[in-house]
């Protein structure tokens, strides 16, 4: 009797292994011919039983199920994109060298990081942050990883970019990889492909010149950058510092790292320490506007105006239109304005006051006739910004410049008329 009850039960675990396999064989027939939802009726009444199935059909089971699912998703149903990522993963789980199941990896990669992008551009950032986080579960790509990091900043979730950029550290991600780029011959820019494959198919097209090589920057000081800014969101000056402190004593030569710890303590408002450590990074690169420029902005934010003014300058005489750096000049200057206005507003009727009032008058003029050339630059750079036009005309009916007050009354106008 024990014999036959044997029997019976391998024969029930037969049967059952060839309805799963009929099963599975009717979902792949079916994908193949694009008929994706009967794939899908099929899949489902297979996964009942494959508990019970060995390790190559459950395998090949989970590699189906993947594949169905990420046809089903499209490009943006991220419930059924989860479900083909769980099943993938479980492929991989069976058999980690499985090609077909790589090979939907990337495919599912490829459609998250796409579906992601267009979440990014409307603006959708927690769950563009999702998907490149779901991206980087199975397909383990860091690249991924440190993309939901900055999303997640976007999307102003900070506990969640903390923990995505923590980890990014324990794995030690720089960020450093091997890029393949080429020259647009349009444009002139250079741009930056996917793969050497995708740069080889870019030049047979005939828009590109110059391929070449190069290594990508490190994103290190941005990562711990990032964490330093989290930690003085919250309050925690002395953690985002150490973060800072901790980086540089690692790498006292960074310059990335220089550029981080002198945001950190500009968000701190720690002037001194932000001076000093923008010198240390302009002498890495004097022939950079935008660094003088930065420079400027924390003299400024010092009150220190004529340092300020000498950092802008010296942008300008790097990039002569750098109209921030001739707006910043403009509004420094201006700056001394008030305090003039103020000794002229008390002063009494007296003829040694009436003399000081005059003398007032003029360094006022004077100090317009200086700003003029900057703010005449700026409004060339910029002649869309309706403060640096009226301000402008502002100046020039106070300097008695008539026709060109006029010439500017009327260009406000017409903006303002536009709005």
């Amino acid at each position: 009797m024990k014999k036959y009850v044997v029997l019976a039960g391998v024969l029930l675990i037969t049967a059952t292994s060839f309805a799963q396999k009929k099963e599975i064989k009717k979902a792949e027939r079916a994908l193949k011919n694009s008929e994706v939802s009967q794939a899908m009726g099929f899949i489902k009444e297979a996964e009942a039983t494959i508990s019970s199935a060995d390790a190559s059909m459950k395998t090949e089971f989970y590699l189906l199920k993947g594949q169905i699912y990420l046809a089903d998703a499209g490009n943006n149903d991220f419930e059924k994109m989860k479900k083909s990522a769980e099943a993938f993963k479980m492929a991989l789980e069976l058999d980690a060298t499985n090609k077909d199941a790589q090979i939907g990896v990337q495919q599912l990669r490829a459609a998250l990081v796409n579906s992601a992008v267009t979440d990014q551009r409307a603006k959708n950032y927690e769950l563009a942050t999702e998907k490149l986080y779901t991206s980087y579960t199975v397909a383990n790509v860091e690249l991924d990883l440190y993309n939901a990091a900055e999303s997640s900043i976007l999307a102003k979730d900070y506990d969640t970019a903390l923990k995505h950029y923590e980890e990014l550290l324990e794995l030690e991600y720089t960020g450093i990889t091997k890029e393949w780029i080429a020259t647009d011959i349009e444009s002139g820019e250079i741009v930056t492909f996917s793969d050497e494959g995708a740069r080889t198919t870019g030049m047979l097209s005939g828009k590109y010149t110059n391929p070449d090589e190069r290594m990508a920057e490190s994103v290190k000081g941005d990562i711990l950058k990032n964490i330093a800014i989290i930690y003085t969101s919250k309050g925690d000056k002395e953690k985002a510092m150490k973060v800072m402190a901790d980086a540089r004593k690692e790498n006292p030569d960074d310059v990335s790292l220089m550029r981080a710890e002198a945001d950190i303590a500009y968000q701190a408002n720690d002037m001194k320490t932000y001076n000093m450590l923008m010198d240390k990074i302009i002498a890495t690169d004097p022939t950079n506007a935008e660094l003088r420029y930065n420079l400027g902005v924390g003299f400024a934010k010092n009150d220190e105006s004529d340092k300020a003014i000498e950092q802008y300058k010296k942008a300008l005489e790097i990039d002569p239109n750098y109209a921030a750096a001739q707006i910043n000049i403009a509004a420094t200057m201006l700056g001394q304005e008030g305090a003039i206005v103020e000794e002229m507003n008390n002063l009494g009727t007296s003829s040694a006051d009436n003399k000081r009032y005059d003398a007032l008058k003029q360094k006022r003029k004077d100090l317009y006739m200086e700003v003029i050339p900057y703010l005449e630059s700026a409004v060339k750079l910029r002649p869309d910004n309706i403060e640096l036009v009226r301000t402008l005309m502002n100046i020039y009916s106070q300097t008695g410049q008539d026709a060109k007050f006029k010439e500017m009354k009327a260009q406000l106008a017409e903006m303002e008329g536009g709005e």
